[in-house]
């Protein structure tokens, strides 16, 4: 959902039952609201690219974490060549080690197929929370296409990570035209006691080479090396297992 990027896939041994390290920014900020990035994919698989993402929005934004959704299965994305969920969860748990990122397949549990209830959701069940959805600059191009995309503009704040030479001026679609509106700068995100949607906040990012698709054609049976993981969602602590053959929800 970012920028394609190549071979970065870390091969470090994984202690899947370890807990995420506490969020870097929890002790040092008095807001009774804790600030959390929600970056969805299918993570097939995870990779740097994903990671150097996330921790460049916590620092740009003020995040306390940022939690990866990885998706069940993502309605605008072909099944072929789509790893058991499990063996992506395990990645994207690789991906996220000591950082303040954490991994969870919550879609499953909550029952949501797209993003707009997914958020809804998560509003509902974590109400000390404050979400800002994460996406790339080329989602933005087709987020009209997204179900009842107006309501997620109206329910968080949008961070977009944009690439170089990036101008919201130049994107040609009804979501970025009406997102033109309500731009606001980084900082003064940053600095807002609290959020209120619509807000979009354009984030430049270098360009990271890493990709899930370079990944999968260099090591095609990557998902594998995850077969015998022991998983637990870490934020809903409930086991992770293979839904590869149930029906699909997303977060598109």
């Amino acid at each position: 959902m970012f920028t394609r990027e190549p071979l970065g896939h870390s091969r470090v041994p994984l202690r899947l039952t370890d807990r995420p390290p506490p969020p870097f920014h929890a002790s040092t900020t008095g807001r009774r609201r804790r600030r959390v990035g929600l970056l969805g994919g299918s993570f097939n698989p995870a990779h740097g690219g994903h990671r150097r993402i996330s921790l460049f929005a916590i620092d740009a934004l003020g995040l306390d974490e940022v939690w990866w959704l990885v998706s069940p299965g993502n309605p605008l994305k072909p099944k072929e060549g789509m790893a058991p969920l499990a063996a992506r969860y395990a990645s994207a748990v690789e991906q996220a080690r000591r950082a303040p990122i954490r991994v969870t397949a919550i879609e499953r549990e909550l029952g949501t197929r797209y993003t707009v209830d997914t958020i809804a959701a998560l509003q509902n069940r974590f109400s000390a929370h404050e979400f800002v959805w994460l996406m790339g600059s080329d989602n933005l191009v087709t987020f009209h296409k997204w179900r009842a995309w107006r309501r997620i503009v109206w329910s968080v704040p949008i961070a977009v990570i944009a690439r170089p030479g990036y101008e919201m001026a130049t994107v040609a679609s009804p979501a970025a035209a009406m997102l033109r509106r309500f731009r606001v700068d980084p900082a003064q995100l940053r600095k807002r006691g609290e959020w209120s949607a619509p807000i979009l906040v354009t984030l430049r990012f270098d360009p990271d080479a890493r990709s899930a698709t370079a990944i999968r054609a260099g090591a095609p049976d990557w998902a594998a090396d995850y077969r015998d993981a022991a998983l637990r969602d870490q934020i809903t602590h409930r086991p992770i297992t293979d839904f590869s053959t149930d029906p699909e929800p997303g977060s598109a």
